[in-house]
Parts: structure tokens; C-alpha cells; sequence
């Protein structure tokens, strides 16, 4: 052992020097370093020192750090969904199968599931696509919501959460060097799952900006632009859409969605559709349309060529289940020496979490009207759907009272992305200090506040526009009190650098 020591240092200290590290950061894959992912970027990171913080007794203005970072529902105070966790805790142990205080219901939800795992045991691996009675499962689902549009089990495959699918799905289309390199054409705003997959992959990201003055719409001229510039330096492969929005809170009428196959047809781009807040529509004029229902209602021509990918998860909705890590994705028309390949490459993985994938099986297959838990279910999922929708209104109404932020209705999802004036002075300041203003912004309202939000530049902004993300996930008293907190802040930070002056409407 002495012998072994001695020896370690004197290789590491031959030629007279320290032995150096392999991985440094001049050696660490630069992919890796271009990656910024701001729902858990350097704020946050603040906001848990701050927690600790005020654990061990510091002081600070204020009792608690409110996190209205991420959509992370059950952090939030959320309950959990009764029959969700009764079918999976009977998957997990099967001697409750035995027990009285389950229902009928859930058990025969849970024997179905163990009957479809090896061993029947949540234990064993799946196959690389799920677990087949799951894959079932959902197709069936995918038909009921689409209004009787076929769906084939063959095409849907359970993922880790929806950002695995995605993830999947860009590895498979990033291809090329020089002008032929992928590009993947994204929504401005968009969530920085896919600007931190593009920059790993060395793919080339293609922004087209949303209609902040309408509302956050896609405007199919501003995709002919983005296309166009982009087809000088890169080859346009994909286009991603997030509906309902995230983070702009927007739901796509069907017209948009028209409009985005059609140009998707005619330039032959794979389409990504992430559909994961498919159950938070809030706005009494909005409906949720899935692209392949519209897709299908274009016509065979359409239906039966268009590539489109499209993505859920057990993570928001009404279940808020993010831990469990559910998700799927049912992918249409792919070339079928593809599908193999894509099977491929998800069987490097093994296979998602099969607990996940139970979890996911419950949302596609809730309790029927004849059932014993239907009515328990249907009041859960009403009271966290219902408070969002209350949330969502209150916190378009409330920020729209505060001088110099703007916020359009928040019709879905689980957040508002306000636009915020920061004067001139106080833009200048966070140039010299080598930040952008927003995140000066968010800093100091966590600093002084408490409150940890997400600056809009993470998010990507048109320039000279500022922003923030906050969920409207903390109860509605709490919630009351981030918004009240959250306008004094403002009126404090504008009278501070000594401009009131309204911003551009």
C-alpha cells in the first residue's frame, strides 16, 4: 500500500511538475461549454445558496425564497393525483393487489401493467419502446382525443420524460458540414431544452420570432424569412414547435397550425410538435388542436407524407408527475430502414423508467364513468386545472396593472413571459457589469424580493426587448403575494434610475 502511494507521487510529481489534470476546461468537449440550459442557470443556483442561507440563520428582507422557475408542480404544493399513485405504488408492490384499501379499478390498471413486464416485476427492463400493452394503451388515447384519427401503437415509443424523445428524434436529423450542416428552425421564445440540444450537436439553430403584439402568434411569413436567410449558411431540416407555448403561455389555432404543415410539406422539413401542456388550456376562446389531427384533416396527401413527431409527458398537465420521468412520442411516416435505426439508437439507453411508463399509462387511461375512482379522479383533475385557470388570469391582470410591464393573456401552459421596460440607465449598468439587463433585473428582485424568476434572455428575446419567465404554480396566496412583491420591486427599480417613462405599448 506504501509502496503504492510513494509511486503515485513520484509519477505525479516527475520532471519536477504537479501531474495535471486530464479533463480541464481547455480540454472539455466545447459542445459541452456552449450548452446553457437558464430554468436551472446561475440564478437558481443563487436563489438555493440564498435558501441555505436563511436556514443557518442569516438575514435577509425577506422569510423565504419563492422558486417560480420551473414547472415543477408537486414543489410547488401541488397534491398528487390520487389514482396515479394508487396504480403505481400497487405496480411497485404487488402484495397491496391483496388489500382492501385499493380500489378495483386501479388493480386491474396495475395487474395489466405487471402482466406486460418481464418477471412481472416494475423491476425488469422493457423493450427499448416501452412496454407493449402501455404503447397500446396510449395509441387508443391518441384516437379518442384526435376524434377518431387512426393511430398505430407500432408508432409510439415511451421516452424519458418528452425531453428524451426530442433529443432522439434531433440526433437522428443532425447530419452535414458547412452550408449542408443541419438546421432546426425554433420558436423565439422557446424553452432552452432546444437551443442546449442544437449547441451539443453542433447543429444550426434557425430562429423565427413569435408575434409579441399578437399575442405570441406564429406568423407563417416569418417562417418564409427565417427559412430563406437560413438556407444561405445551412441546410433547414426541421421546424419545432411548442403548443401551447412555452414559455409564452400561447395556444396555436388551427388555421396556424394549417399553415405550418403546409409550408412544412412544401419544404420538406421534418416537423416537431411538443404537445406536453396539452391539457393546460385555460382561455375560454382556445381549444388545443395536435398537428396530426390537423395533419389528418388535410388530406391523405398530407397525412400519409408530412414526417412528424410528436411529444408528451407525465410532467405537467393535471398530473404535474416531473420525478417520474414519463413521456412518449408517436412519430409518423418515417422511412421504415429509419425506424429500425431509430430503434437502434433508443435501445443504447435500455429503456425509459418502466415506473414512468406506468405513470404515463394511467394519464392515457383514466378511470371510465363506471368505474369506482372516475368520480374522485374527475374532481382532482377539475380543482388543479380549475386553480390554474384562476391563476393564469389573475396574473395577466395583476402584472398589467404594474407601469412598465406588459403581459399578454397567459390562454395555456404554466407560465407568463411579461415584457418588462428597464431604462436606458439601468441597461447600461448591466452592459458595464457584462450582463444582460434582464438577468441584472432578476438578480436584484431575488436579492431583495426572494422571488426567483428566469430573466427572457435565456429564453431568447427580439433584441432590445427584455423579459422574465415565472410559473403560476405557487398557491394562490402565495402567488398573490410574489405579484404584489413583484410590483413594488418594479415601481422601486424604475424610480431608481429615474425614469417612469412608459415603455412602447
Amino acid at each position: 500500500h506504501n509502496f503504492a502511494t510513494c509511486w503515485r507521487i513520484q509519477i505525479s510529481r516527475s520532471n519536477g511538475k504537479m501531474r495535471e489534470k486530464s479533463l480541464t476546461m481547455d480540454t472539455l468537449n466545447p459542445q459541452v461549454k456552449a450548452v446553457e440550459y437558464a430554468v436551472r442557470g446561475p440564478i437558481v443556483t443563487k436563489a438555493g445558496d440564498i435558501e441555505r442561507g436563511l436556514q443557518q440563520g442569516q438575514k435577509h428582507p425577506f422569510t423565504e425564497v419563492i422558486k417560480a422557475n420551473i414547472g415543477d408542480s408537486h414543489a410547488m404544493g401541488q397534491k398528487p393525483i390520487t389514482f396515479l399513485r394508487q396504480v403505481v405504488a400497487l405496480c411497485s408492490f404487488p402484495e397491496l393487489l391483496d388489500s382492501s384499501s385499493f380500489p378495483e379499478d386501479a388493480k386491474q390498471r396495475a395487474r395489466r401493467i405487471l402482466q406486460g413486464c418481464g418477471g412481472q416485476s416494475l423491476g425488469s427492463y422493457s423493450a427499448s419502446q416501452g412496454v407493449d400493452c402501455i404503447r397500446q394503451d396510449i395509441a387508443v388515447y391518441i384516437e379518442q382525443r384526435d376524434k377518431g384519427v387512426p393511430a398505430d401503437w407500432d408508432n409510439i415509443y415511451l421516452t424519458t420524460g418528452a425531453s428524451d424523445g426530442i433529443v432522439s428524434i434531433l440526433k437522428m436529423l443532425v447530419s452535414g458540414q458547412g452550408r449542408s450542416r443541419s438546421g432546426v428552425m425554433i420558436p423565439i421564445p422557446q424553452y432552452p431544452l432546444y437551443s442546449a440540444a442544437i449547441s451539443e450537436m453542433e447543429a444550426v439553430q434557425i430562429n423565427y420570432y413569435l408575434d409579441e403584439d399578437n399575442c405570441w402568434a406564429l406568423d407563417i411569413n416569418e417562417l418564409h424569412r427565417a427559412y430563406q436567410a437560413a438556407k444561405e449558411h445551412c441546410h433547414p431540416r426541421v421546424i419545432c414547435i411548442i403548443n401551447p407555448g412555452n414559455p409564452t403561455g400561447q395556444v396555436q389555432s388551427k388555421k396556424c397550425i394549417e399553415e405550418v404543415l403546409h409550408f412544412a410539406y412544401e419544404e420538406n422539413l421534418f416537423v416537431m410538435s411538443d404537445e406536453v401542456y396539452q391539457d393546460n388550456v385555460y382561455s375560454p376562446d382556445c381549444q388545443f388542436h395536435s398537428f396530426k389531427k390537423v395533419l389528418y384533416e388535410m388530406g391523405p396527401e398530407y397525412f400519409n407524407t408530412v414526417e412528424l413527431a410528436s411529444f408528451h409527458s407525465t410532467s405537467k398537465g393535471y398530473s404535474g408527475e416531473c420525478g417520474f420521468r414519463g413521456g412518449y412520442m408517436e412519430v409518423l411516416n418515417l422511412d421504415l430502414e429509419v425506424k429500425a435505426q431509430l430503434v437502434k439508437l433508443l435501445s443504447v439507453r435500455l429503456c425509459p423508467p418502466v415506473s414512468g411508463q406506468a405513470a404515463m399509462d394511467v394519464i392515457v387511461n383514466p378511470p371510465l364513468p363506471h368505474e369506482p375512482s372516475y368520480l374522485q379522479f374527475h374532481k382532482e383533475k377539475r380543482a388543479v386545472l380549475g386553480a390554474l385557470a384562476e391563476k393564469a388570469q389573475m396574473t395577466e391582470q395583476i402584472l398589467n396593472t404594474v407601469p412598465g410591464i406588459k403581459c399578454n393573456p397567459v390562454q395555456g401552459a404554466m407560465y407568463a413571459f411579461p415584457r418588462i421596460f428597464i431604462p436606458p440607465r439601468a441597461v447600461e449598468e448591466a452592459m458595464s457589469l457584462g450582463i444582460s439587463p434582464d438577468m441584472m433585473y432578476c438578480l436584484r428582485l431575488l436579492e431583495e424580493t426572494g422571488i426567483c424568476l428566469v430573466p427572457g434572455s435565456g429564453f431568447g428575446q427580439r433584441e432590445g426587448t427584455y423579459h422574465f419567465r415565472m410559473t403560476i404554480l405557487p398557491t394562490t396566496e402565495k402567488l398573490k403575494v410574489l405579484l404584489e412583491k413583484l410590483r413594488d420591486f418594479h415601481i422601486k427599480f424604475l424610480k431608481e434610475y429615474a425614469s417612469l417613462e412608459e415603455p412602447k405599448r
